[in-house]
């Protein structure tokens, strides 16, 4: 029902406004921009139905839970600084829940709608899978930003966390969250266009995203890290989200626990931009593949596995 109501207000957004031309012929609007606006209507909708759903709301809630918890229970400083334990664990945590939205709410949310066929039903819509894939970056993006926004706000109140001091530390926050998210989200819509069903995903995604967790340093100093760990890390998006956060959020004292003794800002801007560039190399012909290799007959003898496996009623 869901998909259905999505669909029938993207196709009236396909129907573009026209204008008069001589003769009485209507002219039509770009598809791009057609596919676009589209693509903001279903987001908004999905959005609306977010909103109203306590239990996924619950979901990225739990994250402001388990921050506050952190907050409560570690009392002591960052080591040769002044700065509070809790508040790198918290920058790193709140780096954390950007790489979560991309990296497992994502690929978990375009699986589980491949599998109940929306992205069949969208094959059949004029423009529904570009318009598909902008609505579930507008979904993503909002409630990342949200879930930090009432994190760090949360936390400032609550258990006196950190806040970005000055127009710089802003900005700095800024911008890393914004090529943090260009990371992780392409990254994750290719996740979820090769990964087999959900009933699989999370497991195959949990564990190393949990390894990563504490590997890149988000809970407690790098340097406590063997080096070889602290190199494998490096490769990765979460340590470089995690490194400009705590840049943002914390003093210039705390650059003293960073592995190399400072925030390394351009190497953030360079890593993080060299993910986003991978992350869509990789999800555009991925998805498209997705997309092509969707039938219904293939949408079926999912339905008939799952239902043998005890997933689905039969």
């Amino acid at each position: 029902m869901r998909e259905t109501h999505v669909a029938n207000k993207m196709d009236r957004a396909d129907v573009a406004d026209v204008s008069d031309a001589p003769g009485g012929t209507k002219q039509p609007r770009r598809p791009t921009r057609r596919y676009w606006r589209a693509g903001f209507l279903r987001g908004g909708i999905e959005l609306r139905h977010l909103l109203r759903n306590p239990k996924e709301m619950s979901g990225h809630l739990t994250n402001v839970v388990v921050a506050l918890l952190i907050a409560a229970y570690i009392s002591d400083d960052v080591p040769g600084t002044d700065t509070p334990m809790a508040h790198l664990a918290l920058a790193g945590f709140a780096a954390y829940g950007l790489f979560q939205i991309g990296l497992i709410t994502l690929p978990q949310m375009l699986v589980t709608e491949r599998e109940e066929g929306a992205l069949l039903r969208l094959r059949a819509t004029p423009g529904g899978i570009p318009a598909y894939l902008v609505a579930k970056c507008l979904l993503v993006v909002v409630t990342a930003v949200g879930t930090l926004a009432l994190l760090l706000v949360t936390t400032a109140l609550l258990a006196d966390g950190p806040l970005p001091r000055g127009p710089g530390g802003w900005l700095t926050l800024l911008w890393v969250t914004t090529l943090g998210l260009l990371a992780v989200v392409p990254l994750g819509a290719a996740l979820g266009a090769v990964l087999p069903n959900p009933r699989e995903a999370l497991a195959l995604i949990m564990l190393p995203v949990m390894g990563l967790l504490f590997a890149s340093g988000a809970v407690f100093p790098l340097t406590v890290m063997p080096g070889p760990v602290q190199q494998v890390a490096s490769v990765f998006p979460l340590k470089w989200m995690a490194q400009g956060l705590r840049s943002a959020l914390l003093p210039d004292a705390a650059r003293a626990a960073e592995p190399a003794g400072s925030w390394e800002l351009p190497m953030v801007a360079l890593v993080l931009t060299a993910w986003a560039v991978l992350g869509f190399l990789l999800a555009i012909p991925l998805l498209r593949r997705a997309a092509r290799r969707e039938s219904g007959s293939r949408l079926s003898a999912r339905h008939r596995k799952a239902a043998q496996s005890g997933a689905l009623p039969a």
